[in-house]
């Protein structure tokens, strides 16, 4: 039995002023954790219960599906320039050198390391599927660290990577994972939803992320009542009707003066339309996925409505590219020929692909604004013109005229401008419809817990790993990666509760708390009082019940208030009530109090906890 005057519990009545999320100030109140530096953080003995209860439920349903192993936090270079993953992962990869000064890392994420194993060891399609997981310490160099443990440097990780024949056995892997994690989540008491997410750094044709609505989240989601549910880097949605403007003139596209209307809002009065309307231009330089060094960077001209808002990671994923910046003025005037504010699709084809300029009276102009020929300017950058879906079948847009305080109106897509690709690049909006039942979406930050991606064969292929199929033929294993962050099951937990308390307090799901049951004795003076509390609490551990005994010298308040910031989800007071043979049940779950026979406490914790 764990006694609390025996513990070290450092409770705080008030959070230091740098703790800035509910979690965070909960955590360091509670003497869960403490702060070693910037995304750096201690488990104390309260904070290490909980992790290692949530670990061994991680454990005992990922058992049922894999195998654990336990890999090297410590990578040398050469494994990562296999897949050409040390310098994509760029400055966020801690790096270090041997006293030989050899170079190596701190790992990551393994997906290098296991793909290794399976290379040197895998032979037959017989080995195969193989499913292969850890719970491991983590690192990354996180450039801002911040919201407690949700943004850290180290953090523990479960990581899962599964080995295929083909197509379909990734599909049972994959889908065994999915099931796998939500009785994890379903388990530690968590409220989530599966959403479809972009891949990113990790590669694959497929991607979920399993996240807990929390306004201490830093992605946004789209769910609604249908069932969809997308990350929104990842969403998309029906869009309502809208009305076209009538033409004017003749119908062509009209040059109008417009004298210092730069904004949509500006642009939008004056013509006394609406924003969606008007056609807004976003022009970015892009780095291409994978480009060797010094390779210029990419042109990427995007067109969408004047209510919406471009979705880099869409965009990215469109433009082939891995980063994107706005583009400067010089660029400006060099790739579209327009100023910002008044820039716009009609014409943009060719100027792109090195036609005239508006603006620009020779070509020894363009080798001034970049230092280059107008020819070596416009070869190698592969310029792209992308149009959103949102401007599809539209009709007499407003839209800038690539010339200083100039618009043009009836421009019509398909028609005045043809773009290199038109696809879906926009942010979603609240109360759009989901593309499924048609139910308004409902936006809304939340956690990341967890995320599986089919990763293909990225790492397998790169990294020369292979089997013979049964023809006896050598093919590639297919790969996924499946990760849950440990710390972050923990802090989801405390946001959602602290929510409900206004930031002030929270109570953990009985399985991932660091005790189930706290039996506070009111006053320890009085020997009957110790007595009862002692058996109870004998009785409640022989039940097979994790109990704390509070047996400290102090206050019934002082006990009351440590129990209820620990976020243990029941507290038995052993009080006055108990020359009635009876004592105090509080079910902070159900913010419920009950008086309970003592001869009945055991059964009726055991029940609650059912």
């Amino acid at each position: 039995m764990q006694r609390w005057s025996k513990l070290f519990i450092p409770t705080l009545r008030e959070a230091p002023t740098d703790a800035e999320v509910a979690s965070h100030k909960l955590l360091l109140r509670a003497g869960y954790i403490r702060q070693l530096g910037a995304g750096i953080y201690s488990y104390l003995f309260l904070g290490n219960r909980s992790i290692n209860k949530i670990i061994a439920i991680i454990r005992q349903e990922m058992d049922r599906i894999g195998q654990e192993f336990l890999l090297p936090t410590l990578h040398p270079k050469e494994i990562w320039e296999e897949t050409g993953r040390w310098t994509g992962m760029g400055d966020n990869m801690f790096r270090l050198k041997d006293r030989k000064g050899a170079e190596l890392c701190l790992g990551m994420t393994h997906e290098e390391i296991m793909t290794s194993i399976a290379r040197n060891e895998l032979r037959s399609y017989k080995q195969l599927p193989q499913i292969w997981y850890q719970i491991q310490t983590k690192f990354r160099d996180e450039p801002r660290p911040k919201s407690g443990l949700l943004r850290v440097r180290q953090f523990i990780m479960k990581d899962a990577y599964s080995f295929d024949i083909d197509e379909a056995g990734l599909d049972l892997s994959y889908n065994l994972h999915d099931a796998a994690y939500r009785t994890i989540f379903s388990r530690c008491g968590l409220e989530f939803v599966a959403v479809e997410a972009d891949s990113g750094a990790m590669g694959g044709s497929q991607s979920q992320e399993f996240m807990v609505y929390t306004e201490a989240g830093e992605d946004l989601i789209a769910s609604s009542a249908s069932g969809y549910a997308a990350n929104l880097e990842k969403a998309t949605s029906i869009l309502a009707p809208v009305e076209d403007l009538a033409p004017t003139g003749d119908g062509l596209p009209e040059l109008v003066p417009t004298p210092g209307k730069a904004s949509i809002a500006d642009v939008t009065e004056f013509f006394g339309i609406q924003a969606s309307q008007d056609i807004k231009c976003v022009a970015f330089m892009g780095e291409r996925a994978a480009a060797p060094a010094g390779e210029p960077l990419r042109p990427v001209v995007a067109f969408l409505r004047g209510d919406h808002q471009v979705n880099e990671t869409k965009l990215n994923a469109i433009a082939g590219t891995a980063e994107l910046r706005p583009m400067m003025p010089e660029e400006l005037a060099l790739h579209i020929g327009g100023p910002a504010g008044f820039l716009g699709p009609v014409g943009i084809a060719e100027v792109m692909s090195g036609g005239s300029l508006n603006g620009l009276k020779s070509g020894k102009e363009l080798a001034k604004l970049k230092g280059v020929s107008r020819e070596n300017a416009a070869e190698g950058l592969k310029s792209i013109v992308i149009m959103d879906l949102g401007l599809e079948g539209r009709h007499n847009l407003v839209a800038g005229a690539n010339k200083l305080d100039y618009h043009l109106r009836n421009v019509t897509p398909g028609r005045d401008f043809t773009p290199t690709v038109t696809a879906d690049i926009r942010n979603v909006l609240e109360g759009e419809l989901d593309p499924i039942g048609r139910q308004p979406l409902r936006l809304g930050k939340a956690v990341e817990i967890g995320h599986i991606f089919k990763l293909g064969y990225k790492y397998s292929k790169s990294m020369g790993a292979s089997v013979l199929n049964k023809d006896g033929k050598e093919v590639t294993p297919i790969m996924g990666s499946y990760g849950i962050g440990v710390e972050r099951i923990l802090t989801a937990a405390i946001e959602t509760s602290a929510a409900a308390h206004n930031g002030e307090a929270y109570v953990l799901p009985a399985a991932i708390a660091p005790f189930q049951v706290v039996v506070t004795i009111t006053n320890v003076k009085e020997p009957e009082l110790v007595e009862a509390g002692e058996k109870i609490a004998a009785e409640l551990e022989a039940a097979g019940v994790d109990v704390l005994l509070d047996d400290r010298d102090e206050r019934a308040g002082v006990k009351f208030k440590d129990a209820d910031l620990t976020g243990i989800p029941y507290r038995i007071a052993i009080g006055k009530k108990l020359v009635d043979g009876q004592v105090e049940l509080l079910d902070r779950l159900k913010s419920q109090t009950t008086d309970v026979p003592v001869a009945e406490i055991v059964s009726a914790v055991k029940l609650a906890l059912a």
